[in-house]
């Protein structure tokens, strides 16, 4: 058992707002420690020190270096600017983009804020730093939805995920895991516009709710997932 957590890739998370805490407090939750950090580095010793002896926290570059998966918990628009100020230290990493490209609408609700045909990952991936690895995944439920159903029983719930490069199948896939999810690719980075906000398969999507692997797997046969 120490052996395999000594295994395990190292996990940095940018960004204190609703989502970067959730996923880190699964991760914790599920003994996985995780680096904190953001632009604020007294935010990230307060959240480390409410959070326990597995969250360390750390300024954003030295985060970077030392962690194998780096979770971008931050606004869309503030992705590039981090590529841009970290393209060096971004060097073969993991990137984990939650990113939901949405602004509120001035009317009570939200409106996605690139084209209708655009999605995150695939600007993002433009802009991805020399030999990083983009992974979308962590953004397909609410904050709320991440917290309440985190290690759901009897059957976990599903998290779904995109990723061009199948190399990092692994990595993903235990690191859904390790916060509370099963996890399912759907396919490609060209497959992320599914799995943000108002895709087919998100929350706050066609698909409306939290579904299980089995429910999934179902949807899958039905064509919904077909790629």
């Amino acid at each position: 058992m120490t052996k395999e957590k000594k295994n395990k890739s190292k996990i940095a998370i940018i960004g204190y707002g609703n989502i970067g805490q959730t996923v880190a407090a699964n991760l914790i939750k599920n003994n996985r420690p995780v680096i904190l950090t953001g632009r604020d580095f007294a935010k990230a010793k307060l959240l480390s020190e409410k959070m326990g002896n597995l969250a360390q926290p750390m300024e954003i570059g030295a985060a970077i270096k030392e962690a194998d998966i780096i979770i971008l918990a931050v606004w869309f628009d503030s992705i590039k600017t981090l590529f841009y100020e970290y393209e060096a230290v971004l060097h073969g990493k993991i990137i984990v983009d939650p990113s939901n490209p949405i602004a509120p609408d001035g009317k009570g609700g939200f409106a996605k804020k690139i084209g209708q045909n655009e999605s995150a990952g695939q600007l993002n991936a433009e802009l991805l730093p020399k030999s990083a690895k983009l992974a979308k995944a962590l953004g397909t439920l609410s904050a709320a939805s991440l917290a309440g159903s985190s290690n759901q029983k009897p059957e976990p719930a599903v998290l779904f995920y995109a990723t061009d490069d199948t190399s990092i199948n692994g990595e993903i896939e235990e690191l859904i895991r390790d916060t509370g999810f099963e996890p399912l690719r759907i396919g490609g980075i060209d497959q992320s516009i599914r799995i943000e906000v108002f895709g087919d398969l998100h929350e706050f999507g066609a698909l409306g709710k939290i579904v299980t692997l089995q429910e999934a797997k179902k949807k899958t046969e039905s064509g919904v997932l077909a790629q």
